[in-house]
């Protein structure tokens, strides 16, 4: 059952969203301090009982970085662009993981806190926003070390940035977050009826991940179809425009970003859609 309740002047409304157009963002800003205490819980469940803690989120990017140099740059030679390989293969681990860990974790968004939800309200959406959040801040820390690594190399004159769109990389990053809250708790409202689907979701970020332009850059895609497929994928055009402000390499146009900016918008709009509608009744499915 609903609840209303006056708190300092303003009214409060106490249950689920009727839809994703009536999403109560002074709701969710009301409940700010609520979203930074599960991103702080998050980052404690994470680390706890381990030996190196945060400096996991360094050393994964790095082993990572290290794999993807040996068997993509010395085993299988590809190009790179005529970038460092230590740069390039950093720079698409960091910006993948941050993609990945939103769909990933914002898709065990009600099978995870089911018991936090069966007892309590607070806005459904401030679970996957907080887990979002918590995967930007790591990738802030990794896009620390790429960039020292980054002008490290610009004082040995390997790379030429675009320091003039420099700041394009903000909306950048936030455009991939919301793809991937997107693309999340659109999982998450059906991993309520169907829990295999997490397996399912698992495997193909992983197939997406190499379908995209993250080890390899979009210059080595010769096949007009297999080009075509790579435009339409919404995570090309932020991949390749990365480079291009960080390295001055990179293919990326309009079309990209236009196909991008509208697999984003649709997915966050269905996303939504279902959330509102399972968080209603996924007590009785969960």
């Amino acid at each position: 059952m609903e609840k209303t309740q006056l708190q300092k002047g303003y009214h409060v409304h106490y249950g689920p969203a009727q839809g994703w157009s009536q999403v109560d963002v002074s709701e969710l800003w009301r409940y700010k301090d609520l979203i930074w205490l599960f991103v702080k819980r998050d980052f404690t469940v994470m680390y706890k009982q381990t030996v190196l803690g945060p400096a996991w989120i360094l050393i994964n990017p790095l082993l990572s970085t290290a794999m993807y140099c040996v068997m993509f740059g010395t085993i299988a030679h590809l190009s790179t662009d005529g970038v460092p390989q230590i740069l390039f293969y950093l720079a698409g681990t960091a910006l993948w993981g941050f993609f990945s860990a939103c769909i990933n974790k914002v898709s065990g968004t009600f099978t995870t806190n089911s018991a936090i939800f069966s007892k309590v309200y607070f806005p459904r959406l401030a679970m996957p926003i907080s887990t979002m959040l918590s995967g930007l801040i790591n990738f802030l820390v990794q896009f620390a070390l790429f960039f020292v690594l980054l002008l490290v190399y610009l004082a040995k004159g390997e790379v030429s940035p675009h320091w003039g769109m420099l700041l394009l990389a903000v909306p950048l990053v936030l455009q991939v977050g919301l793809l991937g809250l997107g693309c999340g708790i659109i999982v998450s409202s059906l991993t309520t009826r169907y829990r295999d689907l997490m397996v399912v979701v698992t495997f193909g970020v992983q197939l997406w991940m190499y379908g995209s332009p993250v080890v390899y850059p979009l210059s080595m895609i010769d096949n007009r179809l297999l080009r075509a497929i790579m435009i339409v994928n919404p995570m090309t055009a932020p991949m390749e425009s990365f480079r291009y402000i960080f390295f001055g390499t990179g293919q990326v146009n309009g079309l990209m970003w236009v196909l991008s900016l509208a697999w984003t918008a649709v997915l966050l709009v269905v996303g939504l859609s279902l959330f509102s509608k399972v968080e209603k009744t996924f007590v009785d499915t969960v």
